[in-house]
């Protein structure tokens, strides 16, 4: 396969977790994979071995999606150890400690917002100058990671993180229209409880068990239901998709 052809896909928050999945997942399908990671660094090159195990490159690449340098920096060493970028999956994400909002520290609106919604932006708009064929490229394919209390809201417990995610879900269809035009898709999946560590940060291990009563299927989901919605979406299939929200949340 030449070169130009390659699928190479920057997975952010690709350490642990959904991203994990997605990054393996894409694997599968051939693309190779940048791993953006904060903190996991262990987590990041276990995900990069099970990459590389299914026969494609990885390379995992330490930032804070929410510094512009660091996300320069992120496509830059892709560029050059596994070649042009031809997707992006906006996974990188926090949500602080649940509570009420009125208790919630302004250092948490601050840091959530930062990461969910400027981070998401910065990392999709260095993608864009990479693949939008105004800018002399290809074209490609962006799937952000929203949520589905983007229209729940989350009363309760993170309402900061809701409106963060509903602006990430803004974000994909402002981005569809305007670089559809230029060979770029941009679509977004709303994950509803999943079975990661999140919950754990958040300080409640077992909360998505505990939602499995709102969830009309029953229980909650795994990872890689949701990154067999981030595939699809990344796919020749899914060619004609474009500024889609697709809920992935079991019927919540």
């Amino acid at each position: 396969m030449a070169q130009q052809q390659q699928r190479i896909t920057v997975v952010t928050g690709g350490g642990r977790g959904i991203g994990a999945a997605v990054a393996l997942r894409l694997a599968r399908a051939g693309h190779h994979i940048g791993i953006g990671y904060e903190h996991a660094s262990e987590a990041a090159e276990l995900t990069a071995q099970a990459v590389r195990a299914e026969g494609v490159r990885a390379l995992p690449v330490q930032l804070d999606t929410s510094v512009e340098e660091q996300v320069e920096e992120l496509f830059r060493t892709v560029g050059e150890e596994l070649g042009p970028v031809t997707g992006l999956v906006n996974n990188a994400g926090v949500t602080g400690p649940l509570g009420r909002f009125t208790e919630t520290p302004t250092a948490v609106l601050r840091r959530v917002l930062d990461v969910n919604v400027l981070g998401t932006l910065l990392c999709a708009r260095r993608a864009l100058r990479e693949m939008s064929t105004a800018h002399g490229g290809a074209g490609g394919c962006v799937v952000n990671i929203s949520s589905g209390a983007a229209t729940l809201g989350a009363p309760g417990e993170y309402v900061h993180y809701a409106a963060s995610k509903a602006a990430v879900d803004a974000m994909t269809v402002g981005l569809a229209k305007e670089f559809g035009p230029e060979g770029v898709r941009v679509n977004s999946v709303q994950p509803g409880a999943v079975l990661t560590g999140m919950h754990a940060a958040m300080g409640d291990p077992d909360r998505a068990w505990k939602k499995a009563a709102t969830i009309p299927v029953g229980r909650p989901g795994e990872p890689e239901e949701i990154a067999g919605a981030v595939a699809w979406l990344m796919s020749d299939e899914a060619s004609f998709t474009t500024g889609a929200v697709l809920r992935v949340a079991g019927g919540a």
